[in-house]
């Protein structure tokens, strides 16, 4: 389970372990996650955070591009930069070179109905402080 802190917003996800086993690996090496949150520019009401040319070392895995609001997608670079999808609306995931794709490896279960808030906050107040982290 992580726990997902967006502005004053906080979330639990469950990890995809079984469908995404190599991308929950991933993630957790990353934990604690401390970064900014955006809007996103292509992908409709969904918000990102940008991870520019890093390198993950992963492939696609349980991997979409029309993911459900609280599905959190890893999209591990290639013809678009590294970043960390999370949508909180109608998305279909995409960049200025097109659609893309980004591996599903966790879903949020608690705290759903503050989803449209996180577009809210990331549109018209800017950049969002986000922390996740792994709950033991």
């Amino acid at each position: 389970m992580l726990k997902i802190r967006v502005g004053p917003l906080t979330f639990t996800a469950r990890l995809e372990e079984k469908a995404a086993p190599k991308t929950v690996a991933v993630i957790r090496k990353m934990l604690p996650l401390k970064s900014k949150i955006v809007h996103c520019r292509w992908s409709g009401e969904s918000t990102w955070i940008p991870m520019g040319d890093r390198n993950l070392g992963l492939d696609f895995e349980n991997h979409t591009s029309h993911p459900s609001p609280g599905m959190l997608l890893l999209y591990p670079g290639g013809i678009s930069e590294t970043e960390l999808l999370f949508p909180y609306g109608s998305t279909m995931f995409s960049s200025k070179v097109g659609q893309l794709a980004g591996n599903h490896f966790a879903t949020v279960i608690e705290g759903r109905e503050q989803l449209p808030e996180i577009g809210r906050l990331t549109l018209w107040e800017g950049a969002q402080e986000i922390t996740i982290e792994e709950l033991r």
